[in-house]
């Protein structure tokens, strides 16, 4: 019984400290938050663009050498 009031006291703590700390955070702004969102779905879209082309490229490969 003692080990579940210690666990459940340091979940307590730990929460507080969480909610501290979330409080010192500086949010970014929506115009932020947005422009950060755009810039990374055009990589994720270059990028996958570019390794679909390697992958064509190396199954073409791997077809012309094995026939």
């Amino acid at each position: 019984m003692d080990s579940l009031k210690l666990t459940a006291g340091k979940v307590k703590q730990f929460l507080l400290e969480a909610r501290n700390e979330l409080k010192k955070v500086t949010w970014p702004t929506r115009k932020q938050a947005l422009a950060s969102t755009s810039v990374v779905i055009i990589v994720v879209i270059i990028v996958s663009l570019f390794l679909g082309m390697v992958d064509f490229g190396l199954v073409k490969i791997i077809k012309l050498i094995l026939g």
